[in-house]
């Protein structure tokens, strides 16, 4: 078998075979195929698309091509969640504790975060003492006594994704949906999961700005999940504004803590609600998802989600008092409001400029081996649709510089305020199943 052969067959528009896209694969991974002709490849691939089948291939060629997690000794169905990310995106962190309350396993791998803010894993070194790296029979060993455990990714996993997304990143082949959902899912399936529940942003804090490019992504990576043999779910969610009120790692903590609680933003509250009841019920732990949901409910009302997230807190060696006392995460040194400079109605809050706000304070990496600050970041007290005086406080900063006209602007820059009354947009858009 020739590469020349494959790009040329592809550049016509044919559909490539599995020993094909294995051939592709297994040589890209151990170099006996050179960039130029898998670039070659990747802008065949850009322009003539793949099938269902060619992107089930693609995705499992790449789950092969490295570590695949064992996670059999763990009991139950195992769904995992995935976020295309966003802004604010605390959802993790929230429903890891919250569908483990109900007796659904939650064996999480996150990584940590390059952008706005930190990753998962980030956020939750910022409760004392957490410890993200586990050996897999503690790993395992948790799931089974408390229902939840999250650690930090480790291992070989998907050699081929990570070698394929740096060389479609100089060669302008990013937007493409197949590369793309085969992406995601190689990393999902070879995390172990039996099924896994997709979030799906879409907007402009989101890589898919409308509602289109979403369904199209969200429609490949099901069709991938399903054709691989994991029981696949996607929800459209909104991302033209960031989710919840706070954005920072420190912050984000104490809004999943007041959110367990029942006390935290609306849309968080209920985007974390739709998601975890997609879970609870491919975990079989429900008969509809309007059971699922009931019984998510239920347990943030009678505490058993905050219950568990103190335990699963506790089982990683971190300190679970930051629960009943959050003053004891990592505090900034300065609070500054930025106050609105008109009175009307918030039309708009360019979800991607506040991320980039907040990452000017130190919140997020600008690479890999950037020091994130846990305790900046950003609580935004007014959202599209809220009525607001001139004078009042759009953003509350949290600092450890005093000087932040910087971030003010950059503030100022993404909120935008009309005279009339805005209407908001949906929470969610769609859920896809097939």
């Amino acid at each position: 078998m020739r590469m020349v052969d494959v790009i040329s067959k592809k550049r016509n528009g044919e559909e490539l075979t599995k020993q094909e896209i294995n051939f592709v694969i297994e040589g890209y991974t151990n170099g006996t195929i050179p960039d130029y002709q898998m670039s070659a490849l990747a802008m065949a691939i850009y322009f003539k698309d793949m099938t269902t089948n060619e992107r089930v291939h693609l995705t499992m060629a790449m789950v092969e091509s490295g570590d695949q997690i064992d996670l059999s000794a763990i009991e139950g169905i195992k769904v995992d969640k995935h976020s295309t990310g966003g802004v604010g995106d605390t959802t993790t962190l929230i429903l890891a504790p919250l569908v483990a309350s109900v007796g659904v396993p939650v064996a999480k791998m996150s990584g940590r975060g390059l952008g706005h803010t930190g990753g998962t894993i980030d956020k939750l070194e910022s409760i004392k003492g957490f410890e993200v790296e586990l050996d897999g029979n503690t790993f395992s060993t948790l799931v089974n006594k408390n229902k939840i455990a999250v650690v930090g990714q480790s291992g070989n996993l998907t050699p081929a994704d990570k070698k394929l997304y740096g060389l479609r990143d100089v060669t302008a082949t990013v937007n493409s949906i197949p590369l793309i959902a085969s992406s995601i899912m190689s990393k999902k399936i070879a995390s172990g999961a039996d099924a896994i529940v997709l979030d799906v942003k879409m907007g402009s804090g989101a890589f898919m700005e409308d509602i289109e490019g979403a369904r199209e992504l969200a429609q490949a990576m099901v069709q991938i999940g399903n054709g691989a043999g994991r029981n696949t779910i996607a929800v459209i969610s909104d991302m033209n504004q960031p989710l919840g009120f706070a954005i920072g790692n420190a912050l984000e903590v104490k809004e999943a803590i007041d959110t367990l609680r029942g006390e935290g933003p609306a849309d968080l509250h209920e985007l974390c609600l739709t998601l975890g009841s997609q879970m609870v019920y491919l975990a079989g732990k429900a008969q509809t998802i309007e059971e699922a949901r009931e019984q998510l409910e239920a347990a943030i009302k009678s505490g058993a989600a905050i219950e568990k997230f103190k335990t699963f807190i506790a089982s990683q060696g971190g300190d679970a008092s930051v629960v009943d006392n959050p003053s004891e995460l990592p505090t900034a040194s300065y609070t500054i409001e930025v106050e609105a400079k008109e009175d009307g109605y918030i039309s708009e809050i360019v979800a991607n400029e506040i991320g980039i706000a907040a990452s000017i304070l130190g919140a997020g990496r600008t690479t890999k081996d950037s020091e994130i600050d846990l305790a900046v970041g950003l609580i935004l007290n007014k959202k599209v649709g809220d009525k607001v005086t001139k004078g009042e406080s759009l953003v509350t900063i949290h600092s450890n510089y005093e000087s932040v006209s910087d971030v003010i602007e950059k503030i100022y820059q993404s909120y935008k305020i009309r005279q009339k009354v805005v209407e908001t947009n949906p929470l969610v858009y769609d859920i896809i199943q097939e």
